[in-house]
């Protein structure tokens, strides 16, 4: 298999799709980790995050905003990287398992369907106010927060771009 496919077998639009992934997954054992976002310029913040949320686990699965989903919660200029682009980038980074596309505003359908073992947002959000806390929770999961590497934001380097 060519190394591109490789990469575009572990993006999904559809999630019944990735049931009978999940199902190996949880068949062998795996502890499965979920985060989502944007992740409209990828930068070394994005990857400080990612590395951190896969480590707390064995497969990560990322939830990504598709374009119109991102235009929703950030406004008419974004997302500055269409969605094929940032999730063909997410897939190839090689601790990122699979990416998954949604259409809403929040991964509250996603990750009812994923039923992952630990649910990470970034450490501005209090855990009980994550969305799919109360799904994660239920089953015994965890929900945990990562601090973000200090000096890393999308929207500081879109305004930096803007203003040259």
């Amino acid at each position: 298999m060519k190394k591109l496919e490789v990469i575009q077998n572990k993006i999904f639009t559809d999630t019944a799709k990735i049931k009978h992934i999940l199902a190996i997954w949880r068949f062998k054992g795996y502890k499965i980790v979920f985060t989502n976002g944007c992740f409209d310029i990828l930068h070394l913040g994005h990857l400080d995050y990612l590395a951190k949320a896969a480590a707390k686990g064995d497969k990560l699965i990322v939830g990504l905003n598709t374009d119109s989903s991102v235009t929703r919660l950030k406004g008419p200029d974004r997302p500055i990287t269409d969605q094929h682009s940032r999730a063909m980038i997410l897939a190839s980074i090689s601790f990122v398992s699979m990416v998954v596309l949604f259409d809403e505003e929040t991964p509250y359908k996603l990750i009812t369907k994923v039923q992952p073992d630990i649910l990470i947002k970034g450490a501005d959000y209090n855990p009980v106010d994550i969305v799919g806390y109360n799904v994660v929770m239920a089953k015994g999961g965890k929900v945990e927060t990562i601090e973000f590497l200090p000096g890393y934001s999308t929207s500081a380097i879109e305004a930096k771009i803007r203003n040259s």
